[in-house]
């Protein structure tokens, strides 16, 4: 079932959907929104900005017995539904499971993953780079929208980022490879911090994606390929210590945008198919077995590639101070 703010978008979808029933919904009506998610299993929420979007509609959604997931990358989304809903989730028998997506979910299934069973680590550190970033109308409005501080784990806590972002050079794999890195973190970090005992976690990504994205000139995406993604290359590199252990692993893909759906879709069946760890308002990592998920990602979507390393990084691939 597709819904939507829109009967005219709804109408003009493409005729693969056309068979699918439609539901004009709103987020200022609870009623509403109530009737337009009951008697479904699942709602994905896709439509940000996720700060005004996301508490009414998975709201309704537990309201109703629902699952819901979003791909939000916003951080206070996350918060305000760890905090408002999880005690509602779990009376309800149902997942709250924000930022399933490219943006959050990715590196918490990855952290998790390097974690191997384990709950604890010294220091996580999680980069994105991009080849490019083709922002889209929705990215650019939600960064309008966007503007509270953003944080990272620091002590054990979530902290505020330091006002002079710091930067430094990241080795990234291929097809990236050394690029200057800047702090910006997001919706992992409290993914992250929702079920793991991280020391100090901090987030990077490239600043030549960060200029694309405040560029206004910079083009939305365009599709290139059968699939309908976009030419953009991306690499999500995490490095997760613990004592001197030191476990890298990376997600390497195309198109940011893309790549959300087979994640956040691989969430759907394993929620409607039983394969979680129960109710709540929950992290990606902390509900799904992590590197099962990754695995079908990759031999079962083709949506990535992973690669893993515990062997303690060469100087060449650990992120070096500029």
């Amino acid at each position: 079932m597709l819904a939507g703010r829109s009967a005219e978008r709804l109408a003009a979808v493409p005729p693969r959907h056309a068979a699918l029933e439609r539901r004009v919904v709103g987020i200022d009506d609870p009623d509403r929104l109530r009737r337009a998610v009951a008697g479904v299993g699942a709602v994905v929420n896709c439509a940000g900005p996720f700060l005004d979007t996301a508490l009414p509609l998975a709201r309704a959604a537990v309201e109703v017995g629902a699952h819901y997931l979003d791909v939000t990358a916003e951080q206070p989304v996350v918060r305000a539904l760890y905090r408002s809903l999880d005690a509602p989730a779990r009376a309800a028998g149902v997942a709250v499971v924000p930022a399933m997506a490219f943006y959050g979910g990715l590196a918490d299934l990855l952290v998790t993953a390097a974690l191997n069973g384990g709950t604890r680590a010294d220091e996580v550190e999680v980069a994105i780079g991009l080849d490019r970033w083709w922002p889209t109308a929705g990215t650019r409005i939600t960064g309008t929208r966007n503007t509270a501080t953003r944080l990272v784990i620091r002590g054990n806590a979530l902290t505020p980022v330091d006002s002079a972002a710091p930067s430094q050079t990241w080795s990234y794999p291929q097809p990236l490879g050394d690029q200057a890195v800047v702090q910006v973190p997001f919706s992992e970090v409290i993914t992250i911090d929702r079920h793991l005992d991280v020391t100090e976690l901090r987030s990077y990504l490239n600043t030549a994606a960060l200029g694309d994205l405040r560029d206004a000139a910079t083009p939305a995406p365009t599709p290139t390929d059968e699939q309908g993604r976009s030419a953009q290359r991306f690499v999500v590199d995490v490095v997760v210590r613990r004592g001197e252990d030191v476990h890298r692993i990376s997600a390497t893909g195309r198109d940011i945008y893309a790549v959300t759906a087979p994640i956040v879709v691989e969430g759907v069946v394993r929620l409607l198919d039983g394969r979680h760890r129960g109710p709540g308002a929950v992290a990606p990592g902390e509900t799904f077995d992590a590197p099962d998920v990754l695995t079908a990602l990759e031999r079962d979507a083709g949506a990535l590639s992973v690669r893993s390393d515990r062997r303690a990084p060469s100087a060449a691939a650990t992120p070096r101070n500029a």
